[in-house]
């Protein structure tokens, strides 16, 4: 229970980012944030979960994560789109750890429609993004989520998207090989929608749901990709991985005790004109 006092001096708010003996669940941990988030997390103290797609070799990399952190993380492949391999990924999770104290849904796809316009846009295509960006999602939360719900509660932390606030401006990808499908704005939406139904649903359950939008997370892009970019944000750069896995301690610690229902913006003010 939250200590109730008025009195600042009887808080340690250093302590209220300790992550300590907390067993947190990342997926599409070995992409590019998935990976800053994994050793962010390390590094204030929690028993990472590394969750990905198998050849994305999860288990390799929560073995390199334990190795350097002296602290056992477990790696394991799943499906987010298909609830039979998300309810087994729960199962053998807490054989190992016997608790789940966040979730972090990371996993995203959109890169095979990358090129892919509109008007053209195949239908089976629009599935596949929507299926692991949005139903994904869902199927962790359901599984994941209603196993904390039922046992004491924890934090839940989606990845929408800028997208999912605002419109891509298609000036951003004039003279690249670069564009935004619409099934990814879609899909990012609804992960947004879904994370502020959830933290209403769940707030009696000591379940806390919140989002962080990255936006323009650099990856040795194209050299013209980064000048336009650079023009139509306030702080006139593209952000880094280790920038957004920063907002994530706060956000799955106690240091957010009164925080649910949050969309962190770190987008660089993208969406402030």
């Amino acid at each position: 229970m939250m200590k109730k006092t008025t009195n600042p001096n009887e808080i340690n708010f250093k302590d209220k980012f300790d992550l300590n003996d907390k067993v947190i669940v990342i997926t599409g941990a070995c992409g590019l944030i998935g990976k800053a988030f994994c050793e962010a997390v390390c590094q204030f103290g929690a028993n990472v979960v590394v969750v990905d797609i198998e050849s994305s070799e999860p288990k390799k990399f929560a073995k390199k994560l334990s190795k350097k952190h002296n602290k056992e993380m477990f790696g394991f492949s799943v499906d987010v789109s298909n609830k039979k391999s998300v309810t087994l990924l729960k199962n053998k999770i807490l054989k190992k750890t016997k608790k789940i104290n966040g979730l972090v849904n990371a996993h995203q796809n959109k890169s095979h429609l990358i090129f892919e316009k509109f008007e053209e846009l195949n239908e089976d295509n629009w599935d596949k993004v929507v299926d692991v960006n949005l139903k994904g999602t869902f199927l962790m939360c359901q599984i994941i989520g209603t196993h904390m719900a039922e046992n004491g509660g924890g934090k839940i932390v989606n990845l929408p998207s800028t997208y999912s606030v605002v419109a891509p401006n298609q000036n951003l990808y004039k003279g690249t090989n670069m564009g935004c499908p619409a099934a990814y704005s879609a899909s990012k939406g609804g992960v947004e929608a879904l994370s502020k139904y959830l933290s209403s649903y769940w707030a009696s359950k000591n379940i806390q749901v919140n989002m962080i939008t990255p936006h323009g997370v650099w990856n040795h892009h194209e050299k013209q990709f980064e000048e336009n970019f650079a023009k139509f944000s306030p702080m006139e750069r593209m952000s880094y991985n280790h920038e957004v896995a920063s907002s994530l301690i706060y956000l799955l610690s106690d240091a957010s005790s009164y925080v649910t229902g949050d969309n962190l913006l770190v987008e660089g003010g993208w969406t402030v004109w």
